[in-house]
């Protein structure tokens, strides 16, 4: 199994657990095609809403992947991609309470890989965050 960031923004996080699916990248198929059933994902948050200017910086999510099926939605205009997920009941995480733990934030510019929009994690730090989502 491997664990994966997804970098979404908080409301389409809430939206995507109260679904029970992930969507990465603006329903792009791209990043889902790089999940297994069994994956850990955990999202980080930048911002509460897309095109917000106020920065969040938290975890809000964290699930397992489901199933290894990748299915497109059908929203009208919009046809986004997605996956199955079994998302665990926590409570998001500041960025600030687990950065001096992470690896994935141990060097300077750290930030600019969240701009990929999804990103493997290592097994220490999919460890360090499913223990502070689960425990707030």
């Amino acid at each position: 199994m491997t664990g994966w960031l997804g970098v979404v923004s908080a409301e389409h996080v809430r939206r995507g657990v109260g679904l029970g699916i992930a969507q990465i990248g603006h329903g792009r198929r791209a990043g889902l095609a790089h999940l297994r059933r069994g994956d850990t994902l955990i999202y980080y948050s930048p911002v509460e809403s897309l095109g917000d200017k106020v920065p969040l910086r938290r975890f809000t999510a964290l699930g397992t992947v489901a199933d290894e099926e990748i299915w497109q939605a059908d929203e009208g205009d919009f046809r986004p991609y997605r996956r199955r997920m079994d998302y665990a009941d926590v409570t998001p995480v500041p960025l600030a309470d687990v950065k001096d733990r992470l690896r994935l934030t141990a060097s300077p510019n750290w930030g600019y890989q969240l701009r990929r929009g999804l990103l493997p994690l290592d097994d220490e730090d999919v460890a360090v965050l499913s223990a502070a989502l689960r425990a707030s």
